[in-house]
C-alpha cells in the first residue's frame, strides 16, 4: 500500500518575532473562572461519556457537549465566612446519543455526575448541595450500533464533522511562561495547602512593553479563611512572592507584580468570596471564552477561535486540529535547529479523513544565522508523523494526558 502523500506546506514566515516586539500581551484565565469552569466541565463530561461508552459498548459513540452555561449566582462574602443566598445555575447542553439499539444510554446521569466530580476538584468551597444547581439539557440521539462498526472498518481513520481549522505555535516567550505558571502555581495542591485562602478564580494579565514586564493579578479570596482585613493582606503578599518568584526564574527583565488592584482598605473593599469564584456574585461563563488549548489567550500570536472543550475526540477537528497543531509545533521547536518560532494551521474538509487535510501549513521564523532550507525537511517530516498518527490524539484525552484550556 502506497503512502500517503499529504499536502503539507513548510515555509519562512516573514514577521517580527513576539520576543522582539514593541508590546505583547498575554491572559490566562484559572480553573475556578466561570469561563473556565464551563469548559472543564464540558471537557469533563465529554471525556465521562466517551469512557462510559467505550465500557459499554467498545467505541465511543457521536456527542457534542461544548455547550455549557454558568449562571452567576448571589452572595454574601464577609470576613471570617459569608454565604451563598441564590446558587450558582450550570446549564449542561449540546448532544450524546442516548437511544443505542433501542437501550437507552444514561446520558443526563452520566453527565451531572461528571460535573459534580469536576466541580468538587476544581472549586473546594464549592458546597455542591446548596451553592450550584447542575441541569442537563443534552439532547437526544440514537443510533444503530452494527451500522456503526460497519462504518468504522470501512473507514478506520475518521471523517471531518466540520471544515474548520486548529491554530498552534512553539515556543512560548518569556511573558508567556510566566503567566501561565504563575496560575499553575497559585492553583496548585501544594500552594493551596500553605495559603487555603486563596481561591480557585484567579486570572493573571501580562503585559511587556519593550523590557519591563507588568503582572496583574486578580484573585479570590476565600471569606471563611481570613478573619480581618490583616490576614487578607498577608495572602496577598503571599501571592505577591510567589508569583514574584515564578518571575524570576523565567527572565532577566524588569518584572513588576500588581495583586487584587481594585482594593481599596479605606473603603472597605477587598475581593472575598464565600466559595473562591466569581461566579457566586453574578460572573458568568460559557465554552470556549476563555484559554485556548495551549492555556492562553495571545493575541500577538496566530488564534483559533473554535471551542475545543466538550467536542468529541474522534472527529471533531474543532478539537483535535487545535491540540494537533500544538502538538506539531512543540516538536519542531524542541527537535529542529535554527527555529526562531513556529506557527502550524491545519484546514479540514469535511467528509474527508482526518489524517488527510486539506492543507497543513508550518510557518517558521528561522533564528539567525539559519536557512528555511535546513528546516524544511525536518518540519515536515514531523507534521506527517502526527498526522499518520493522529488517532493517538483520542487515546491521549481520554488518557488525561492533554488539556484544552
Amino acid at each position: 500500500m502506497a503512502e500517503k502523500v499529504r499536502n503539507i506546506v513548510v515555509e519562512e514566515l516573514m514577521r517580527t518575532p513576539v520576543e522582539m516586539q514593541r508590546v505583547e500581551l498575554v491572559e490566562r484565565k484559572g480553573i475556578g473562572h466561570p469561563d473556565s469552569i464551563a469548559d472543564g466541565i464540558a471537557e469533563a463530561v465529554s471525556r465521562a461519556l466517551s469512557r462510559e461508552y467505550v465500557k459499554r459498548y467498545g467505541i465511543i459513540l457521536h456527542h457534542n457537549t461544548d455547550q455549557v452555561e454558568v449562571v452567576g449566582g448571589k452572595a454574601y462574602p464577609r470576613f471570617g465566612g459569608g454565604e451563598v443566598i441564590k446558587p450558582i445555575y450550570i446549564l449542561l447542553s449540546g448532544r450524546a446519543v442516548e437511544i443505542v439499539d433501542r437501550e437507552l444510554f444514561p446520558v443526563h446521569e452520566v453527565a451531572i455526575k461528571a460535573a459534580r466530580e469536576y466541580l468538587r476538584k476544581a472549586v473546594r468551597h464549592l458546597d455542591l448541595e446548596n451553592h450550584v444547581v447542575i441541569d442537563s439539557r443534552i439532547g437526544q440521539g440514537s443510533v444503530d450500533l452494527v451500522g456503526v462498526f460497519n462504518k468504522a472498518k470501512e473507514t478506520p481513520i475518521p471523517l471531518a464533522n466540520d471544515t474548520s481549522f486548529g491554530v498552534g505555535y512553539a515556543p512560548l516567550s518569556e511573558t508567556e511562561r510566566i503567566v501561565y505558571e504563575t496560575e499553575r502555581l497559585l492553583n496548585s495542591d501544594e500552594f493551596k495547602r500553605k495559603y487555603p485562602a486563596v481561591g480557585e478564580d484567579i486570572k493573571v494579565m501580562g503585559l511587556r512593553k519593550g523590557d519591563e514586564i507588568d503582572v496583574t493579578i486578580a484573585a479570590a479570596i476565600v471569606d471563611s479563611e481570613v478573619a480581618n482585613p490583616d490576614e487578607y493582606m498577608a495572602v496577598k503578599e503571599a501571592i505577591y512572592e510567589a508569583a514574584r518568584g515564578v518571575a524570576e526564574a523565567h527572565t532577566e527583565r524588569k518584572v513588576n507584580i500588581y495583586v487584587n488592584t481594585a482594593d481599596d482598605p479605606e473603603k472597605g473593599i477587598y475581593y472575598i468570596t464565600v466559595t473562591g469564584t466569581s461566579a457566586e456574585a453574578g460572573d458568568d461563563g460559557s465554552v470556549g471564552r476563555g484559554n485556548r488549548v495551549n492555556g492562553l489567550i495571545t493575541p500577538n500570536r496566530h488564534m483559533s477561535m473554535e471551542a475545543a472543550a466538550g467536542k468529541n475526540p474522534v472527529s471533531h477537528v474543532g478539537k483535535i486540529y487545535n491540540l494537533l497543531s500544538m502538538l506539531i509545533a512543540n516538536d519542531i521547536a524542541e527537535q529542529v535547529e535554527g527555529v526562531e518560532e513556529v506557527y502550524v494551521r491545519i484546514l479540514s474538509q469535511i467528509g474527508k479523513p482526518i489524517d488527510e487535510p486539506l492543507v497543513a501549513s508550518v510557518q517558521i521564523i528561522p533564528k539567525k544565522g539559519y536557512h528555511l532550507e535546513t528546516i524544511q525537511k525536518p518540519a515536515y517530516e514531523i507534521a506527517d508523523a502526527w498526522l499518520a498518527d493522529i488517532t493517538k490524539i483520542q487515546k491521549m484525552i481520554l488518557d488525561d494526558q492533554l488539556n484544552v484550556f
